[in-house]
């Protein structure tokens, strides 16, 4: 499986224009991708879009035919024009999509601003088996939504692993029970809004003590004792004062881990303010 994470900032690229069609094309020079997970898409928000209200699902899908298009939002209210607008995360497989569970992570209440956030978890047929990919957006101004965040998509993960341990009777009918595959093994990937150096980094690696599979950092398996490629900061400095850095990951259930062949980071593009980031597994 190839797979390419990048927060595309709704596709608008450092020179201040928006162009999906440059985050497509960029995204496919990186890799021939069978997963792009992607953060920031926006729907029907002109004050985003240069004035204009794109479905911004709809134009990806229309730009990578033969891939399944899934998108959810975060944040999703009624316009002062009495208009929908829908900003979220999004992700295009042409794996085969078994199962979609968005998830609404936790927003506790405090005076930082801040906005909704989710967890979109896709799982896709891969050619091994099953494989539960989760493309998220953790809150950036907010520290107590990072832990409780971090909390719930570890929490979620653990859900899931254990339900593999302690399997219910599958049904196998079309109804609204049928049992569809979740398994343990994950990937988590997105735009964490955090340094490896912060707790919330080490909170993510922690193990478990029920038997769920812990995460590694995809980054540290396939460069052991290198620093993380810088994924923001390198195109927008004005945003970015702190200058290139590492705050967008891959993880990777430690039962995936030894499928690890690589992972890269495109440092060079400014298509977003962030970078894409590309996992290699065999």
């Amino acid at each position: 499986m190839d797979l390419v994470t990048w927060n595309i900032q709704w596709g608008k690229g450092c020179d201040g224009v928006v162009d999906l069609k440059r985050i497509v094309d960029t995204m496919r020079k990186l890799a021939d991708a069978d997963v792009f997970c992607l953060q920031e898409i926006a729907i029907n928000f002109p004050a985003l879009d240069e004035g204009k209200a794109e479905d911004q699902p709809a134009t990806f899908a229309a730009l990578l035919p033969g891939y399944q298009v899934v998108f959810r939002p975060a944040v999703d209210y009624r316009g002062l024009d009495g208009t929908r607008r829908q900003f979220g995360n999004m992700v295009l497989s042409r794996l085969p999509v078994l199962q979609v569970l968005p998830f609404l992570l936790p927003r506790p209440a405090d005076a930082v601003r801040s906005m909704q956030r989710i967890a979109l978890e896709v799982v896709v047929q891969d050619a091994p088996g099953p494989v539960r990919v989760t493309t998220t957006h953790v809150e950036y101004y907010s520290a107590a939504h990072q832990t409780a965040q971090v909390a719930a998509l570890r929490s979620l993960h653990q859900e899931a692993a254990q339900r593999v341990l302690h399997p219910a009777k599958p049904v196998d009918d079309e109804g609204t029970y049928r049992t569809v595959p979740r398994p343990a093994s994950a990937i988590v990937t997105g735009d964490f809004n955090f340094e490896p150096s912060n707790p919330s980094y080490a909170a993510m690696l922690a193990p478990f003590t029920d038997g769920t599979p812990a995460f590694r950092d995809a980054w540290t398996v396939a460069h052991p004792g290198q620093p993380h490629a810088p994924t923001c900061g390198i195109g927008d400095r004005e945003l970015w004062k702190q200058g290139p850095h590492c705050r967008d990951f891959i993880f990777v259930s430690e039962d995936l881990a030894p499928r690890v062949r690589d992972v890269r980071v495109d440092v060079e593009t400014t298509a977003s303010d962030h970078q894409p980031v590309h996992l290699k597994l065999a």
